[in-house]
């Protein structure tokens, strides 16, 4: 089944160095970029990382410090790379936990706000685990019926995400899920939002899932001592709560929410946000 599409969606996967969001890089990234007439352009570029890809990760996926020296920085990158994903859903495998977070702290640093409040992003792994709960080389086996060869090559792992969620709108057309609240639907459509909603597997407020929203849609903390209480609560009683985290080892894109969000229950109109 080929996709509905209102306009492109951008499957990508990036290789780094590591998977802390807040502080590692990314070494190669690969976009398969698909428009609502069928085309498809595809960039896989390796990326300077600035900094070591430590000898564990690069046994995963074969990119060592020498294969990327020459290569140019993500800041080099960052305005070409903006415009190509301009106006684009975006699609990966455990990209709403990783992937994009990361390609956010990214543009953050190279000074670009890459602005995801308008963009629809479909998680296929969160598709995948809702209904079936595997890896991505097993996924491609059990809806493509073969083998993923190149397996943490980002350019085939793009590619084979892209072919899995087409497989998924064929095998789930008229399959029933039941929630945790045991309410029945059929969610797996060929329509980008309800796989976006679907995909989601919570609701976050920031990209990593520090802060979360509650049942009343109120935002809430989601980590450490706090879990579970009010953001707007905290930040009232513990004012130096919000220090604590714009001085901590969060994800860049995690302080500005938050940064918006003492700006939302302060009413600080003058505050620079972060």
């Amino acid at each position: 089944m080929e996709l509905n599409l209102k306009r492109p969606l951008a499957f990508f996967d990036l290789e780094t160095t590591g998977i802390r969001v807040a502080t590692d890089r990314i070494v190669e990234i690969s976009i398969v970029k698909i428009h609502p007439n069928g085309k498809k352009e595809i960039k896989t570029r390796r990326i300077n990382p600035e900094i070591p890809i430590p000898p564990e990760t690069s046994a995963i996926h074969g990119i060592f410090d020498e294969d990327v020296k020459d290569e140019p920085t993500f800041k080099q990158l960052a305005k070409g790379l903006h415009e190509f994903l301009q106006n684009c859903d975006l699609a990966g495998y455990n990209s709403n936990r990783f992937d994009i977070p990361l390609l956010i702290e990214e543009f953050l640093r190279a000074d670009v706000d890459f602005d995801i409040e308008n963009r629809l992003m479909i998680d296929v792994q969160n598709i995948f685990h809702k209904m079936e709960q595997r890896t991505l080389s097993a996924a491609y086996k059990f809806y493509c019926g073969s083998d993923l060869e190149n397996a943490h090559s980002a350019e085939a792992d793009t590619l084979a995400t892209y072919e899995i969620l087409k497989a998924q709108l064929d095998r789930y057309a008229d399959a029933e899920f039941k929630d945790k609240a045991g309410k029945t639907s059929k969610p797996i459509v060929n329509e980008m939002h309800a796989l976006a909603n679907f995909s989601e597997a919570n609701k976050s407020v920031d990209l990593i899932g520090f802060i979360l929203y509650n049942e009343n849609g109120q935002e809430i903390i989601n980590f450490g001592k706090h879990k579970g209480k009010l953001v707007s609560e905290v930040l009232k009683k513990e004012p130096s709560y919000y220090d604590w985290m714009m001085n901590g080892d969060f994800p860049l894109s995690t302080k500005k929410i938050m940064t918006k969000l003492k700006l939302k229950y302060s009413n600080l109109g003058n505050m620079k946000l972060f």
